[in-house]
């Protein structure tokens, strides 16, 4: 297939590709029962050799609101790379049976391997500590979505700014728009890592680092909050000493803009207070809603259906 395309870096699109991949999935969200059956007898693999809940559930549910069928595994361990088979084997293996495939890794470029011997299209749902594709564009469209634009706003990142993913996709997502100006909230040991504000440097686009979280809250137009991540510690110690270092409560929310958006890429674990939840700035769970549209877009984009 000469035309055939895949995903693996929100990058892989044109700010304008983007734009018509968002009107999509805002067209599917006004009209779900629309789209019921543009896959019909097309099929999805989710190949996960790491564990997810949101994401695979995600993408599963993507597939059969458009009338679609899945198959995979959700652990490396329920499928035959647990006896040594490649990546790229298992893609080509996969290539057989279905349509599209979405897959999860834990090692940094194992999807675009796989991508490289695939015939089918694939969608990098996450390597190791590298991208997180889908949930970047995830991150964009509910951004738009409450803010009307994807332009002209501060966005406040805090937690473990150095291991999360979606962070590094994110950030470099938004260095393509105007107006962006990023805060980057951290722990000494959790900061944003060089090559990131090396590119904001050169790309003269403004940030700063703080520490402290309350300080710069009432300039923020979103704040995205992230988990410490105990998979990406390599000592227990470290990992117990930072995982509370910021929790988000309604005392530190009284510092807030009125119309300032709290997102998460989740799951969350207790780095926001469950007494945020009722806040109408709270829209981590209508982030996920946004997710299903965007992987819905995505997956009839990449398949070529109309």
């Amino acid at each position: 297939m000469n035309n055939l395309r895949h995903m693996m870096n929100p990058l892989d699109f044109s700010v304008e590709e983007l734009e018509t991949l968002f009107d999509l999935a805002g067209e599917i969200e006004r009209d779900m029962p629309g789209y019921a059956h543009k896959c019909d007898s097309k099929i999805l693999a989710t190949c996960f050799y790491e564990p997810s809940t949101r994401t695979r559930l995600s993408f599963e549910t993507a597939m059969l609101r458009l009338g679609g069928k899945c198959m995979g595994f959700a652990d490396a361990s329920n499928s035959s790379a647990a006896k040594g088979e490649s990546v790229a084997d298992t893609i080509r293996v996969i290539s057989c049976f279905a349509d599209i495939c979405a897959m999860r890794h834990p090692k940094e470029g194992a999807p675009m391997v796989a991508a490289s011997r695939s015939s089918i299209p694939v969608i990098n749902a996450g390597d190791g500590g590298h991208q997180h594709p889908t949930q970047t564009l995830t991150d964009l469209l509910t951004i738009r979505s409450l803010y009307g634009k994807l332009s002209d706003f501060t966005i406040g990142l805090c937690g473990d700014l150095k291991f999360g993913r979606t962070v590094h996709s994110l950030i470099n997502a938004l260095s393509r728009y105007e107006g962006i100006r990023f805060i980057f909230i951290s722990p000494k040991e959790l900061k944003v890592p060089d090559y990131i504000t090396e590119m904001l440097r050169q790309k003269n686009i403004p940030y700063e680092e703080v520490i402290k979280l309350e300080e710069v809250m009432p300039q923020l137009d979103f704040l995205y909050m992230t988990r410490v991540q105990k998979e990406r510690f390599f000592n227990e110690e470290d990992y117990i000493r930072l995982r509370n270092f910021y929790i988000l409560d309604k005392e530190k929310m009284a510092f807030a803009k009125e119309k300032m958006f709290i997102l998460h890429p989740l799951p969350r674990v207790n780095e926001i207070s469950v007494e945020i939840d009722d806040d109408p700035r709270a829209a981590y769970f209508k982030q996920v809603q946004y997710g299903l549209y965007v992987r819905m877009a995505l997956i009839l984009t990449l398949l070529g259906i109309e």
